[in-house]
């Protein structure tokens, strides 16, 4: 695809040569800096100053003016003009002899130093050597040579040379490798070693052939079937060959362009992708080349200078005809023309953005998303596409100058809604991709408002997630929008993120009481929860009313889900919350038993409150006449647990109820409190008939006491199971036998004997006896153990103190702690085993050597 990559300017209309009526033509040029010389067909060469100009309109003149001339003598052709500025020396080829002038008399150096049979000759732009004062030239000779030079002032000073098989025809040379066409195909020559790589043949009769150096040991070729062959040093091609014209005659570069001259065009070709960019007529070119960046073509009596178009008017051309990927891949290489980083870098972000907007309009989101990050765009630039989605009282305008033509993606989109929606979820993609980035960096506010707007209408289960991080989200432009879409939910969660908690709470409360519906909305639990945490007990107050009259159970959970690093308040001290609760009895009691069982509080009245509480809820069960088994058993549980586990309640108070309604089990933990426990197992026996519960009533009553009063408590139930004033006292037997033969039970056996009937056989107490018997003789065992231990220890005690009493220590005025050494000031000292001798404070442990760290047994129990 085509592009005005140059434009043809006239340097010199018609060069002055010896006479206007003579038959000579332009033949070769050179250019070095503002001095042009000219080789002409009739053996002149011509020096002009030439000065290029940029007008105010931007077009590119130049002022040339002849400096004089040369006549070389022989009347033929100047075939190659080089000139050599760090030397003030002008190489000409003329006649097959290569000769030095002086740069700016144009006359031959004195030494006269020339090269004959001279084909051609080229120089070395990346030099074996690096004298600042010297070029080297590889020439090419008709004796099937090839040879190189280092060029002096005044002298031609020959390196070394390489014979060819045939006669060369064109040369290019990097280093040490020359490329040279010969009369039947090229070559590439490795001029340290002498060695030759042939590369493809030729017909020098067909083709005309061009050597051009492209970079580091690489050339262009002309080939057969008008191709350009890129050849490197290695002998092989790198890049896609290149077609361009037929009749090819010259061919330079500059980057990233190939120029290329025949008798009827001029045509540029991108080294980028190798294809033509450019044809410009030019007939009867004779020559054409580029110097330092510059290139000039010639004709037979004219001199043109083709003007490179500036990259930003050729990228901006590619973007026109949205040929995004030529603009970049030109843009790229802009770099390499010499321009400034800072230059490139600014200029390569602004054709990246420009080219990712022609993406963005032509649906290329993958495409347009990678150029929008790597060109950091303003993200508003993107946002203000779609309307309303940047902050209301946002100040942001495009960028000038524009970086697209888009007015806004209803204009892209046309009416089309599937593509209106696929533009929104590009939006949304992208800055979901770079939120909380270096990319969003300091536009927090806008890429979270235009997500708020985005979610709010496309995905609302994303809003809470948005809105519940550190947002950039305002009231001022949100509040309207989730009302818009009725986003309640996330709108209450806006304001509570703004400080706002009674609008939030406003707005849930309407969610609760069904005024609208919100399917993001968790329910009353949520609003619950934010109450339990809420810091303002003022605000809290008046919701709660609210709250428990749609669930007791549920809104007592504000007072007892406080944070445990909450401070105390006045306003929700439990005194309070209790006077306020009386009128909820589920959360009075669900409060109650927070205070007693989480929170541990030994307070009386909560005790008594919460029993008095669970006995009336037990009370009204048992006068119901449809409540069922199961109810009634779980109320009576944990009224016998809260009497059981407490001893901070109110027991006569409690008990004068329980009696009243023949509440038994409940009447015997009562009992027990008292510490009238014959009541408590009578009951247990006698009229609850319930034996294992008798046991377990002394085992708990007994725990954590001394042994004594477990056999007491046991004596007990053993009383009253062998009551003669009972009337069933037969009844008991069974489980009274039992009770002595239980393992758990513990009896003082003398006191169980004088208890016993007289008529109990001994093999009904067979066991027990057994037992008792066994217990007793371990214990009297036991006890001469100890005893004998206790001796000794008796005995190991005194050896010890006998053993310490026979050193003497010595203590006086020089004695010093080991310690700290200062001196002792009274009687009192520590002496450690090892003889280390210290002050009573400065021993920190009596097993431990406080010098040497050595520690000494503990005991021998």
């Amino acid at each position: 695809m085509s592009i005005k990559a140059f434009e043809l300017v006239s340097a010199i209309e018609r060069v002055k040569l010896m006479s206007d009526k003579a038959k000579t033509q332009i033949e070769c040029l050179d250019v070095c800096g503002k001095n042009m010389y000219i080789g002409t067909s009739d053996c002149f060469v011509v020096h002009y100053s030439i000065e290029e100009k940029t007008q105010s309109n931007g077009r590119v003149t130049f002022i040339t003016e002849k400096q004089g001339h040369k006549f070389l003598l022989v009347k033929k052709p100047v075939v190659q003009l080089r000139g050599a500025s760090a030397l003030n020396r002008i190489m000409v080829l003329c006649d097959n002899t290569l000769t030095l002038l002086n740069m700016f008399d144009l006359e031959p150096i004195v030494t006269g130093a020339k090269v004959k049979g001279v084909v051609c000759f080229c120089i070395n732009e990346n030099p074996l050597r690096t004298n600042p004062f010297s070029v080297e030239i590889c020439v090419a000779l008709k004796k099937k040579v090839i040879q190189l030079y280092t060029v002096t002032e005044d002298r031609l000073i020959h390196l070394r040379d390489v014979n060819v098989p045939d006669l060369p025809l064109s040369l290019g040379v990097d280093g040490i490798f020359v490329c040279a066409a010969l009369t039947s195909q090229y070559c590439m020559i490795d001029m340290d070693g002498g060695h030759i790589t042939e590369l493809f043949p030729i017909d020098s009769e067909q083709i005309h052939p061009v050597i051009k150096r492209i970079s580091k040991e690489e050339f262009l070729l002309s080939g057969p079937s008008a191709l350009g062959i890129f050849a490197t040093s290695a002998g092989v091609s790198q890049r896609p060959p290149m077609q361009w014209s037929d009749r090819l005659t010259a061919v330079c570069f500059v980057h990233p362009y190939i120029l290329a001259m025949n008798d009827e065009f001029i045509t540029v070709h991108s080294i980028l992708d190798q294809q033509q960019k450019q044809a410009i007529p030019f007939q009867g070119g004779v020559f054409l080349g580029d110097f330092d960046g510059r290139i000039f073509v010639a004709s037979g009596r004219e001199i043109y200078s083709l003007v490179p178009i500036p990259f930003e008017k050729q990228i901006q051309a590619l973007l026109a005809d949205k040929r995004v990927t030529e603009a970049l891949d030109l843009a790229r290489n802009a770099n390499k023309t010499g321009m400034s980083r800072d230059k490139f870098l600014k200029m390569f972000k602004t054709i990246q953005q420009q080219a990712a907007f022609i993406e963005f309009s032509r649906q290329q989101f993958d495409e347009a998303s990678q150029l929008f990050k790597e060109s950091s765009i303003d993200v508003r630039e993107i946002i203000c596409l779609y309307p309303h989605y940047l902050p209301a009282h946002s100040n942001f305008t495009r960028s000038v100058p524009p970086l697209h033509e888009i007015a806004d993606i209803n204009q892209l989109s046309k009416s089309d809604e599937n593509l209106k929606a696929a533009y929104k979820d590009f939006l949304k993609t992208f800055l979901e991709e770079i939120k909380g980035t270096n990319f969003a960096l300091g536009y927090k506010r806008e890429v979270d408002v235009a997500l708020l707007k985005l979610y709010a209408e496309l995905m609302p289960e994303k809003l809470s997630e948005l809105i519940s991080v550190d947002t950039g989200c305002d009231l001022g432009d949100c509040v309207e929008w989730l009302e818009k879409y009725n986003r309640l939910h996330a709108l209450g969660l806006l304001y509570q993120r703004h400080g706002e908690s009674d609008k939030a709470l406003g707005v849930w409360t309407r969610l609760v009481d069904s005024q609208t519906s919100d399917p993001s909305f968790p329910g009353l639990d949520f609003v619950v929860d934010f109450l339990a945490n809420l810091t303002d007990h003022e605000l809290l107050w008046k919701y709660v009313d609210w709250i428990l009259e749609k669930d007791e159970e549920l809104g007592v959970r504000i007072f007892t889900d406080r944070p445990t690093s909450e401070a105390q308040s006045e306003r929700l001290r439990p005194e309070m919350v209790i006077d306020y609760l009386h009128r909820f009895p589920k959360a009075i009691i669900t409060y109650l038993e927070y205070l007693i069982f989480q929170r541990k509080l030994e307070k009386e009245k909560y005790h008594t409150h919460l029993a008095v509480l669970y006995l009336e809820d037990v009370l009204k069960l048992m006068e119901s006449n449809n409540v069922k088994k199961e109810e009634l058993d779980i109320a009576r549980s944990k009224l016998r647990h809260m009497l059981q586990m407490s001893n901070l309640y109110r027991v006569q108070l409690i008990l004068g109820k329980a009696k009243e309604k023949d509440m038994h089990a409940e009447c015997a933990i009562l009992y027990g409190k008292l510490e009238e426990h014959d009541k408590a197992l009578r009951i247990l026996v006698h009229k609850l008939k319930d034996y294992g519960a008798a046991e377990n009533y002394c085992q708990l009553n007994s725990q954590g006491k001394e042994p004594g009063y477990r056999k007491r408590l046991y004596h007990v139930l053993l009383s009253v199971y062998l009551d003669p004033s009972y009337e069933r006292r037969d009844t008991l037997v069974a489980p009274a036998i039992a009770l002595l033969n239980s393992s758990v039970a513990d009896f003082d056996t003398l006191k169980v004997l004088h208890l016993l009937p007289d008529n109990w056989s001994i093999g009904l107490l067979s066991q027990f006896l057994t037992r008792a018997m066994r217990m007793g003789m371990h214990n009297y065992r036991m006890t001469r153990i100890q005893r004998m231990m206790a001796r000794g220890e008796n005995l190991l005690v005194k050896q010890n103190f006998i053993e310490m009493q026979r050193e003497a220590i010595v203590m006086n005025d020089e004695k010093t702690c080991a310690v700290c050494n200062r001196a002792f000031n009274d009687s009192t000292f520590v002496r450690y085993p090892n003889g280390v001798i210290t002050h009573v404070h400065c021993a920190k442990n009596k097993y431990v050597c406080p010098v040497s760290g050595k520690l000494f047994s503990v005991g021998k129990r």
